[in-house]
């Protein structure tokens, strides 16, 4: 019996921020310590839109991989690789390609959205991004997948997927020879709190890499003068005092759900101390506490970028595991749909 297994990755592109941190890389440092962790830099999805710049791509994937573990995920307990340094994501891909309805992909809410913007331009890329992305949790055979409550349709579809993968090329043949189906069907996991960090500038908005305007998220490793200029400059409301949870006052929701995430305090406990501020206060007291909170992992940062070779010893060995792995699947799939084994 293996230990039950956790994948997920983050994009490379543009700075990580407090969304994916809280929303993601957070809970990578909890998982850790009761999963057999695989943590992935998905540098292949990070090309979708096309025309990227491959300086910053190489150099966001670094910095991506190097924040992963300042942020508290360990080499010792978790693997971290780069998507592409395990070629087993581009072929399974291919061959879940083969699997999938068409009509199963241009359902996805993403691409629409994406594709409606884009026109013409769109490229097969972010169409097939949800089967890649298929092919990145099946190939661990993950018990259990982090996901926003945005990439729960893709989380969706790849069960879809696994199932009719199973269904087409598992059968009785297959369990004869290997027993069991030949994909494993994962299960999504939602974090309760800090899933969705919203933007500085419509809290109705998750914060996102896409937003073009640099003020609506506060970066991983911004300056305090950043964070601060970025948090005077923030979207408010007219009310006065502070709470959570009302409809009508998503940013006070937003920036009071930051200051709990940022100080580890209840909401109850928040309230207590900010209730009563008026924002010209309370922006000043969440700027101090942002600061507070990100300046041990902009240390450690320091430390991992400047020690010659470790970024890259890290990296090597998670992708020898990942790729241990991963292959066993490929193998799997490979046989279970008839093409010759060496």
């Amino acid at each position: 019996m293996r230990a039950l297994r956790v994948l997920s990755g983050v994009q490379p592109t543009g700075s990580i921020h407090l969304g994916n941190y809280f929303g993601a890389i957070k809970n990578y440092v909890k998982l850790q310590e009761d999963y057999d962790a695989f943590y992935c830099v998905v540098d292949l999805h990070a090309i979708t839109a096309g025309g990227h710049d491959p300086t910053a791509l190489e150099a966001s994937t670094r910095t991506s991989a190097a924040i992963y573990l300042a942020a508290g995920v360990s080499p010792e307990k978790a693997n971290v690789f780069v998507q592409s340094h395990v070629p087993a994501h581009s072929e399974l891909c291919w061959l879940l390609n083969c699997a999938a309805p068409i009509g199963w992909l241009e359902k996805m809410i993403q691409f629409k959205e994406k594709a409606r913007k884009a026109g013409e331009e769109v490229s097969v890329g972010l169409l097939d991004y949800p089967v890649l992305m298929a092919a990145d949790i099946l190939l661990y055979k993950a018990d259990l997948v982090p996901v926003g409550e945005d990439q729960r349709q893709h989380l969706e579809l790849t069960r879809d997927i696994a199932g009719r993968v199973n269904s087409l090329y598992g059968g009785k043949k297959w369990k004869k020879r290997k027993g069991g189906d030949v994909l494993m069907v994962p299960e999504a996991f939602t974090p309760k709190e800090g899933g969705r960090v919203m933007s500085l500038t419509d809290g109705t908005a998750k914060m996102s890499k896409s937003n073009p305007a640099e003020g609506s998220r506060i970066n991983v490793l911004d300056t305090p003068d950043e964070i601060a200029k970025k948090l005077k400059r923030c979207k408010t409301d007219a009310f006065e005092g502070l709470e959570f949870g009302n409809p009508e006052r998503p940013e006070a929701n937003n920036l009071l759900t930051m200051y709990q995430l940022c100080t580890g305090l209840t909401q109850e406990e928040v309230l207590a101390e900010c209730g009563s501020m008026r924002w010209g206060d309370f922006k000043p007291h969440l700027t101090d506490a942002v600061i507070a909170h990100l300046s041990p992992i902009q240390g450690r940062y320091k430390e991992i970028m400047d020690e010659p070779g470790y970024l890259e010893d890290v990296l090597k060995r998670g992708a020898e595991n990942a790729n241990e792995v991963a292959n066993l699947t490929l193998r799997d799939v490979r046989d279970a749909m008839g093409f010759v084994q060496y």
